[in-house]
């Protein structure tokens, strides 16, 4: 590509698939690098920014190619093997197919079979090796192309025209050119289901991105498929929805949980003019909002793209083993040319057969796969075991300098701990009698859409405590709630609603203060204007996350 007219540089990474090009604008385009790339033996095509952030079908459908070939390989070449090699388990199997069918028939046979893999399962190889060859890049696929049609081409000269050979040395090796290919196929199938498990990281993350929304037309709300969705768009969201594209909320008021986005575990509150951020999940209010990104501009295709760049960044390493593969491939043919001229001028009778298997032997051992897919792959599979944790890697040289790391700042909830609050403790006021008091404040907190009334509400519900109805129940915004329980005045909140209301807290202020250096929120309780006791909400630490 860096000879192509206009191509500035040219980064490829293995593991990916991927090539990336900076091109001058004008001098050509991403439809003629990627014609010549084809050209090269490199199918290509140039991916459009939807596409970037979208499940690649095609890697799938290449997968379950290559494990359909793989299987019908290891079918033709079972076979073969077994007439070649099954005397090495078995003695005497050879001698057998020899008295029985003949040797003559037994090569056919082979014939047959291996021409068959290699016409099919093997023709990948050979499609994409021999021009690489013929360009001048030799690759990876050039060796196992090379090794393996010397041993097939080989073997036909001795089966069909034997007088062309010297004497004592018409044999063949058809199962070695079925076993190659057979046994490379294994491995790039391995290699393919690796890969599709990390991409199971982006999948998830374009998962949480719903696949309709709800479209105002006129006085009518229809149900739009999510890439109709244009920039100005008035979308409605139910409670229980996920946001479908970046906006803003135009009526109505919800809590969002963004903790996807943010990690914190508290769901935000929304209303009129407040951002939503597509893949998020309402609360249990309507809201209405106006399209402001939609496709790959939204926040959660950025979050793709960053994880799918991390995936395909090149390390600082990767650097020396691209130098090192591309004088490896050239380096490797230079040593079966001599290993053959070797075998071929000093080497025993019958020194052809000889010359063959070493150079034969040298392409396929000496191929460079894991030089060259090792250091990608790793990035991909740690890059995407890592997002399916939560933990994102802007750059993937990140990876590489993190074993260098001694010490580690998390600065978000929701990381090392559950993202759900719960009730972690009662502190009580002397002569309070706990379930009385915790029934008595989960009856207010039920009635509460806010988180840590929520937390409490859980927690009578865990105890099996009754929850008796509520009268008057008034919300205080930003403060807490009030209601009457059984003829009983509760208040529930924060500090500066006790002291609005003139309720003296000081014997519980010192636990207050005790709790709020854990970590934990406090919640004080009062009845009939008294303060009955302090509640601790907290987010706790998963038990991942400790030592």
């Amino acid at each position: 590509l860096m000879a192509h007219p206009g191509v500035l540089s040219a980064a490829v990474n293995l593991a990916a698939e991927t090539v990336t090009v900076s091109w001058l604008a004008g001098a050509t385009g991403p439809d003629q690098i990627a014609a010549a790339a084809t050209a090269a033996g490199y199918e290509a095509r140039a991916k459009d920014a939807q596409a970037e952030i979208t499940p690649d079908a095609r890697k799938d459908a290449d997968t379950r190619v290559l494990a359909r070939q793989t299987i019908t390989a290891a079918i033709l070449t079972a076979p073969v093997f077994l007439m070649e090699m099954g005397s090495h388990f078995v003695p005497g199997v050879h001698g057998l197919i020899v008295s029985g069918i003949g040797l003559q028939t037994s090569w056919l046979i082979q014939f047959v079979l291996v021409t068959l893999v290699m016409a099919w399962p093997g023709r990948r190889f050979l499609s994409k090796g021999v021009p690489a060859l013929l360009h001048g890049r030799p690759d990876m696929n050039s060796l196992v192309a090379l090794g393996t049609s010397a041993a097939w081409a080989y073997s036909v000269i001795s089966l069909f025209l034997p007088g062309l050979l010297p004497a004592g040395t018409q044999a063949v090796y058809f199962e070695a050119a079925a076993m190659i290919v057979t046994l490379i196929l294994l491995g790039r199938w391995l290699e393919a289901r690796a890969k599709g498990r990390t991409g199971a990281a982006i999948r998830a993350l374009v998962g949480l991105q719903p696949r309709t929304a709800m479209r105002r037309e006129g006085t009518a709300l229809v149900e739009v498929p999510l890439e109709d969705i244009r920039q100005g768009d008035v979308l409605a969201l139910r409670p229980g929805e996920r946001v479908a594209v970046d906006g803003l909320v135009q009526s109505g008021t919800s809590r969002v949980d963004e903790s996807m986005i943010t990690g914190e575990p508290l769901p935000v509150a929304k209303a009129l003019g407040d951002p939503l951020t597509g893949g998020t999940v309402n609360g249990a209010g309507g809201l209405e909002y106006t399209a402001t990104a939609v496709g790959a501009d939204t926040v959660l295709a950025g979050i793709v793209r960053m994880v799918q760049q991390a995936q395909g960044a090149k390390l600082p390493i990767q650097g020396l083993v691209d130098r090192v593969v591309a004088w490896f491939v050239p380096a490797v043919l230079a040593i079966a040319a001599l290993s053959v001229l070797g075998w071929l001028i000093f080497g025993p009778d019958p020194a052809l057969t000889f010359a063959l298997i070493s150079g034969v032997s040298v392409l396929i051992v000496a191929c460079p796969c894991a030089m060259g897919l090792a250091t990608p792959t790793s990035v991909m599979v740690g890059s995407g075991r890592a997002a399916e944790l939560g933990v994102l890697f802007r750059k993937g040289d990140a990876l590489q300098t993190l074993e260098d790391a001694s010490v580690i700042a998390f600065d978000k909830t929701g990381t090392l701990t559950q993202g759900r609050p719960e009730l972690t403790d009662i502190v009580l006021a002397p002569g309070a009698d706990e379930a009385s008091v915790l029934s008595s404040v989960a009856a207010i907190e039920t009635l509460s859409e806010h988180p840590i009334a929520t937390a409490i509400a859980r927690a009578a519900e865990d105890r099996a405590l009754s929850v008796p109805q509520v009268a008057d129940f008034t919300s205080i915004t930003g403060m807490g709630a009030s209601g009457s329980v059984a003829g009983r005045q509760v208040l529930v909140g924060a500090d500066r609603l006790m002291r609005r209301e003139g309720i003296d807290i000081s014997t519980l202020s010192e636990a207050a203060t005790r709790l709020a250096k854990q970590g934990r929120t406090p919640v004080y309780a009062a009845i009939d204007g008294a303060a009955v006791a302090l509640l601790g909400v907290a987010d706790p630490v998963k038990p991942s996350a400790g030592p």
